[in-house]
């Protein structure tokens, strides 16, 4: 039997498309938070990788064209997450973000739906973001529950879009449409969603027929000169965390939760505008 066969994650499926190429579909209804399971399976997946010197490019995609990562499962208990082993010794949501950053094997997602907060993150500690014209949404919205980003958003945004722009981002706290974060350079490219699937697919089978060595040598030499020190992201993580136990934190996401967050309810859909208004109400 090989990992592929025995790998059984709850909340994404793994598919070998060849030897080379994996294909990771996220499927956590309804909305594709991103909980203790799901990082439980993700840390398994990375581990195979972190071994694993036959796969050149893993896509990350989403069941779900309305919601590819909503943003991280604010009703879990964190201790779970954090009780989950940590090879690199960091907060639960550093350890993936820094390990997806760090692989051999070329990491692309494939943004169709809502990236938002720690899906956004997500997204950027991939190699590659490539997003759907009309149906991809970006943003960080952490701002309006007044916290910062805890998976590195400060720290990877500004080497892809710019000072001013990172700044844009994370103080306006709004959405990006696929369109407009191609534009800033949030992801590499919009694409037509009529024609998404199958660009990635070549895409991703194109990159995976290279020598697995000579990737490798590019992503390390490209990391040595546009990714922060590994030990800077837990301190994003420690201010998200010291901010998510005070008071106004947990005003504004109760209230979230009484218009239906982590559900396929309107404030999902439009978390963006709305937070804005639940924010106002607690100051």
């Amino acid at each position: 039997m090989t990992f592929v066969d025995d790998f059984k994650p709850q909340h994404f499926r793994l598919t070998a498309e060849s030897d080379t190429f994996w294909r990771v579909t996220f499927d956590n209804p309804p909305v594709n938070v991103i909980g203790p399971e799901m990082m439980k399976d993700l840390k398994d997946l990375l581990t195979e990788l972190e071994g694993n010197d036959t796969v050149n490019v893993v896509v990350f995609d989403s069941a779900d064209p309305d919601f590819y990562l909503a943003h991280y499962d604010l009703a879990a208990d964190p201790a779970i997450a954090e009780a989950l082993p940590s090879p690199t010794g960091y907060a639960a949501w550093v350890d993936i973000t820094v390990r997806i950053s760090k692989l051999a094997a070329v990491t692309i997602s494939a943004i169709r739906g809502i990236a938002r907060g720690a899906g956004s993150e997500f997204v950027l500690a991939t190699d590659i973001r490539f997003a759907s014209r009309e149906k991809a949404v970006l943003g960080q919205m952490e701002v309006g529950f007044t916290a910062l980003p805890g998976g590195g958003a400060a720290g990877r945004l500004p080497a892809l879009v710019g000072r001013g722009r990172a700044f844009e981002i994370l103080l306006g706290g709004g959405d990006f449409d696929g369109e407009q974060a191609a534009e800033y350079g949030y992801v590499n490219r919009a694409i037509r969603d009529d024609q998404f699937v199958e660009f990635v697919d070549a895409y991703a089978t194109r990159v995976s027929k290279w020598d697995h060595r000579v990737l490798g040598e590019i992503k390390d030499f490209i990391n040595k000169y546009t990714r922060l020190a590994d030990d800077e992201y837990p301190l994003h993580s420690d201010k998200f965390w010291g901010a998510a136990g005070l008071p106004g934190f947990q005003a504004i996401s109760r209230q979230l939760f009484e218009a239906g967050l982590q559900t396929r309810s309107p404030i999902e859909y439009n978390l963006g505008e709305d937070i804005v208004e639940i924010a106002a109400r607690n100051k």
